[in-house]
């Protein structure tokens, strides 16, 4: 019987014995041995390689040429691996080096008191099966792992994974944390704050792995998973895929680790099941591209691409205007029910651009940037209903507008978003890029933009018909950070007006936080009837954890650096934790105007993906997901920027 040791399990498990001395005979069988492996080795590592099966690009599509290019200007090329083998971190978390073997399996976290500082223990509730069998694998075969094919750090990085430069054929993604910056704003209030806001995303995180692992989201105070019917009702993991490259960003890389593992091993897509096409496009495809960028871990692009190819059947439409809703395994799809007219959504149709870019960019499969292109093309080349606006509904079989109705929240908001986001995305070459973008903001300027009485508070209304209806809904609140980033590199006065609408709208959101007694917003602002920044309707009063006001915060701190907007972004990090910690967790709130509040019992997994992640940044130094190097997905999930690294 091999002698044996206690594995982490507590199982035996068998090591490796020393074999006895040679006689001589065993040294001519030795010989004999030798010559077969020489022969057998040699001839393997001389055949052909028939590894790089992946489809390159396709054909090109027959629309015209517009804004967004359907065809490449250059041919996008199939991607070697970036790190064969696939471990999160090329030189390991803790740099050169990494860790062992043994290390590799993670057991599920015990309960951690509320609060508790330390690192959390790393979580994967695989079966016993599985881990006897890699426990075999492990003691029973020697592999040997090609080096990583990532270019070496530059000068400046340290061994911190977070500071590598990855490269990919040739391609190249900027790191995580650049160099430092020219002018620090570090201090030590805003260094206990960024402390505090990752304690809040490590219980978030503990609470979801130790109660709800593999399912959807989080259920805090029930201590169970939680599943929408965006995600189909299926168990796809939306809040690990969503929460790595914040796990990541904020450096608790055992956590990202466990995520990562539960991705390679878990994560399938082969669901027979109808999806909301945009939801899993930017959580999932999002996340996982984002994950990859940030470390080169093949497994992200593998699942990605896997994603990517199932969605396409949506966008077998008439026009290509991809439906709402599709199977996951058979590629059936339709609209939402409760659609105009049964027509796709233009929040919807127009938010998958940066995603598919991204995936045709890493995979060399050109179909997912045509099929994005041509929708875009389409859409912004097509007459406008009479207010001149894009309206929130298009037919995706004829490609008419189905209703008259606009909005920059919900319905409407990321369609705007991508318009300006795309053009970053490809390195912002040509000003007639981002002319879609400011076309549509000028009409939204000239006939949507209002000044409240009596607080003169700037609000952008929705557009019903010809009427206006004086509402700005929570989500509409992204447009203050747009309006910033929008700022940079603007032609003629924009700039100027851009800015001062990015402060005055961003102004306004805060009010709506200001004005409530838990000092969080409602899910709509009215400014008409007596209502200013609040609403009278309690159906329209919860707060469920959004991003939408401290994602402008963020923005409008990295592009003025005014103080007030981390003060309003710790405000807004009080009020959570005192409303909506909940359980294990963090859960919304059913009533911003009741105090104590009434909370709803479900962790978004967006709350871990943006609200967590913006308000981190907020207090990091800038060159922590730069802003010349990265944009972020409607999700935000940071994408590298073309030619920036």
């Amino acid at each position: 019987m091999l002698p044996t040791h206690v594995g982490p399990d507590g199982r035996p498990v068998a090591l490796r014995s020393r074999g006895p001395s040679c006689t001589s005979e065993n040294k001519l069988l030795m010989v004999v041995f030798l010559a077969f492996c020489v022969i057998l080795f040699g001839s393997f590592f001389f055949l052909p390689d028939f590894s790089d099966g992946g489809r390159g690009g396709h054909g090109h599509g027959d629309g015209h040429r517009g804004i967004f290019t359907e065809k490449p200007d250059t041919e996008i090329e199939p991607q070697p691996t970036a790190n064969p083998g696939g471990p999160a971190f090329p030189d390991g978390p803790d740099g050169p080096g990494g860790v062992e073997e043994e290390d590799d399996k993670i057991e599920k976290p015990d309960d951690t008191e509320e609060g508790d500082d330390q690192d959390a223990k790393k979580v994967s509730p695989e079966n016993e099966e599985e881990e006897e069998e890699e426990e075999t694998t492990t003691t029973t075969t020697t592999t040997t792992t090609k080096k990583p094919t990532t270019t070496p750090p530059p000068a400046h990085v340290g061994n911190k994974p977070q500071e590598q430069i990855i490269t990919v054929g040739n391609d190249r993604f900027p790191a995580v944390i650049g160099p430092a910056p020219s002018q620090s704003y570090k201090d030590a209030q805003s260094e206990e704050r960024r402390l505090f806001v990752r304690k809040m995303m490590k219980t978030a995180w503990d609470g979801y792995a130790q109660h709800a692992w593999g399912q959807n989201e989080l259920m805090p105070i029930s201590q169970r998973g939680h599943a929408a019917s965006i995600f189909g009702g299926t168990t796809m993991g939306a809040t690990i895929v969503d929460a790595l490259d914040t796990l990541y960003i904020m450096e608790l890389n055992d956590e990202f680790k466990a995520g990562r593992d539960w991705v390679a091993s878990s994560l399938n897509f082969d669901v027979s099941t109808g999806v909301s096409v945009f939801e899993v496009t930017i959580r999932f495809l999002g996340g996982l591209l984002t994950a990859f960028a940030m470390t080169g871990d093949e497994v992200f692009k593998t699942k990605a691409l896997d994603l990517g190819r199932r969605l396409l059947p949506a966008f077998n439409t008439g026009t290509g205007i991809p439906h709402a809703i599709v199977n996951l395994a058979n590629g059936q799809s339709h609209n939402w029910g409760w659609a105009s007219g049964g027509c796709s959504i233009l929040s919807e149709l127009g938010t998958m651009q940066l995603e598919f870019e991204m995936l045709a960019r890493v995979t060399g499969e050109a179909t997912f940037a045509e099929k994005v292109r041509k929708v875009m093309n389409l859409v912004v080349s097509m007459p406008k209903p009479s207010n001149g606006m894009y309206a929130n509904y298009i037919n995706a079989d004829n490609g008419q507008w189905c209703a008259n109705d606009v909005s920059v929240g919900a319905l409407g908001d990321s369609f705007y978003e991508y318009l300006l986001k795309y053009w970053l995305y490809t390195g912002s070459k040509e000003q007639s890029g981002r002319v879609p973008f400011d076309d549509a903001m000028k009409t939204i300027r000239e006939k949507l933009t209002f000044k409240s009485d009596p607080s003169h508070l700037q609000y952008i209304a929705e557009a019903h018909g010809m009427g206006i209806q004086h509402k700005m809904g929570h989500l509409a609140c992204f447009i203050a950070g747009l309006f910033g980033i929008g700022s940079k590199n603007a032609p003629n006065d924009l700039p100027q007006a851009y800015m001062e609408l990015a402060a005055g709208i961003t102004n306004t959101c805060h009010e709506g936080y200001h004005r409530s007694p838990t000092g969080l917003g409602p899910e709509s602002m009215y400014f008409e009837g007596g209502q200013e920044a609040r609403s009278d309707n309690p159906g329209e009063r919860y707060y469920i954890l959004r991003p939408e006001v401290v994602e402008s915060y963020f923005y409008l701190w990295r592009l003025t650096h005014e103080q007030k907007y981390r003060d309003w972004a710790w405000e807004a990090v009080q009020a959570i934790e005192k409303h909506c910690r909940c359980g294990v967790g963090y859960c919304g709130i059913r009533d911003v105007q009741s105090n104590p509040a009434q909370q709803d019992d479900v962790q978004q997994s967006f709350f871990l993906a943006e609200t967590m992640k913006y308000l981190y940044l907020i207090f990091t130094e800038d060159n922590v997901i730069p802003l010349d190097k990265w944009v972020f997905n409607t999700e935000a999930h940071p994408l590298p920027i073309v030619g920036a690294a």
